[in-house]
């Protein structure tokens, strides 16, 4: 192994560890040692890795979001499916790991979006920039998937996708609130009435 990629394997470990540690107990309620002990990392090498506290935030973001779109990327074209199918997929595996409350890599969009807006202009634009890239392939799903005729909307695609973002980020919020799946099963009948889809099946209504 070089030293370059001992470097990058050890960053990654420090990130990959922070997953469960940052989504359980926030941003700022886990401290940098308690991470780099967890990640097997020396103490005081924090810096070695990441300029700050912030610059890892950033870092965490980029990373979890860059493995969240090759999901969503890998979902939106699963073979056989037609578009509206792939997407009431999407929103079923949001709901599946959203509700779990021990799933370690829960939505961190979801958990950081308020704490850390107000504290890091950094952090807020990586926020920014992954949930505009859910929206984007939200939206080109809708829009393949009305040219195919498996969707109908009564909104433009982007505007419909925004809605939905919105309307799922709002459930997973109210769903850690009351501890129960109501909030997701709202969202879900919601987007169905979005989609034009029948409430038993991915067909579009009449």
């Amino acid at each position: 192994m070089t030293r370059a990629t001992a470097h990058t394997d050890t960053r990654q470990d420090i990130l990959d560890t922070a997953y469960g540690l940052v989504g359980a107990k926030g941003f700022s309620g886990v401290g940098l040692n308690e991470i780099l002990t967890s990640a097997g990392v020396p103490k005081g090498s924090f810096y070695h890795y990441f300029g700050s506290k912030e610059a890892f935030g950033e870092a965490l973001l980029a990373d979890y979001f860059e493995s969240y779109l090759a999901d969503l990327d890998t979902t939106l074209a699963e073979p056989g499916l037609s578009h509206a199918e792939r997407l009431m997929n999407y929103w079923r595996k949001w709901q599946a790991t959203q509700g779990n409350i021990d799933y370690q890599r829960k939505c961190l969009a979801v958990k950081l979006a308020a704490e850390v807006s107000d504290l890091s202009e950094a952090m807020r634009l990586a926020l920014k920039g992954g949930t505009a890239g859910i929206i984007d392939r939200v939206s080109r799903a809708i829009a393949a998937g009305v040219a195919e005729g498996s969707l109908k909307v009564e909104s433009e695609p982007h505007t419909a996708a925004e809605d939905l973002y919105h309307i799922w980020l709002g459930a997973s919020l109210m769903a850690k609130i009351v501890r129960t799946d109501a909030p997701f099963e709202a969202a879900m009948g919601t987007t169905r009435r979005i989609l034009g889809l029948a409430s038993n099946g991915p067909s579009p209504s009449n």
